[in-house]
């Protein structure tokens, strides 16, 4: 009898953080209507998108009109996501809202098309990207700690990249396990309007890039960089300005 009450005390408390952790609340018919809506995320085709524009913007903060829910779309606390109107999430996002220090863990604007396979990921973070921008397939971008990652509007950001801010431990005692010492307070990711990054970008927390700026497939960006800066390499560089090369081209 008491190894039958302490499996049963052990259901409970795990259904209990599956809620706290995953859906967002305690409520019975939260849980009830989420796993529902994660029923309708394996429906292929025209039906499940219809019952997916029907049923999933409840779940979120607030859900603009005319967002698509493609198939295989995974989400985490729901409820701390706020999305804009005509969002697309494309086959397999990732769209993982965990934050206990933020109100508004993700925050994504108008005409934002995320393709294939993107994960958003907070972790006591929060991700804000602007209005008509483009993120390609497999691109991660995570917020830990209190670091933000902010995307400006009209970016493109290409095939694979990685955007963090706060993924860095500080690593000041090596009596203590990495796993366990504090993350370092970066500072986040501030990425500008209108900047396009390459794929397979790295970006790491503390960095700023300036509106207009362009950078090279492959570089890993480990500095701030000014507007209109054109990038390059490991760890990238500035090789030229926009301004500079425009205002030739307007005196040529």
């Amino acid at each position: 009898m008491q190894k039958t009450h302490t499996a049963i005390t052990r259901k409970k408390g795990a259904l209990k953080k599956y809620q706290e952790v995953i859906v967002g609340s305690l409520s019975l018919f939260d849980f009830l209507y989420f796993e529902w809506c994660c029923f309708l995320s394996i429906i292929p085709g025209a039906i499940g998108l219809a019952a997916r524009k029907i049923f999933w913007p409840r779940l979120f903060a607030c859900c603009g009109k005319n967002t698509v829910f493609a198939q295989g779309v995974i989400l985490r606390r729901p409820g701390s996501i706020r999305l804009g109107t005509s969002v697309v999430i494309s086959e397999g996002c990732i769209l993982d809202g965990r934050s206990d220090k933020e109100e508004f863990a993700i925050t994504i604007g108008n005409n934002v098309i995320l393709s294939n396979n993107v994960m958003l990921s907070c972790k006591d973070g929060s991700i804000s990207i602007g209005n008509n921008v483009g993120v390609n397939a497999q691109t991660i971008i995570q917020s830990t700690h209190s670091c933000p990652v902010v995307i400006g509007d009209d970016t493109i950001i290409g095939q694979a990249c990685f955007i963090v801010g706060g993924g860095n431990y500080t690593l000041g005692s090596i009596d203590t396990l990495t796993r366990e010492q504090p993350i370092a307070d970066d500072g986040g990711v501030m990425i500008k309007e209108n900047v396009w990054l390459g794929g397979k970008v790295t970006v790491v927390g503390g960095v700023r890039i300036g509106q207009g700026a362009v950078v090279a497939a492959g570089a890993v960006m480990t500095r701030s960089v000014p507007e209109f800066s054109v990038c390059v390499g490991v760890p990238a560089r500035v090789v030229k300005n926009r301004r500079d090369e425009d205002s030739s081209n307007r005196h040529s």
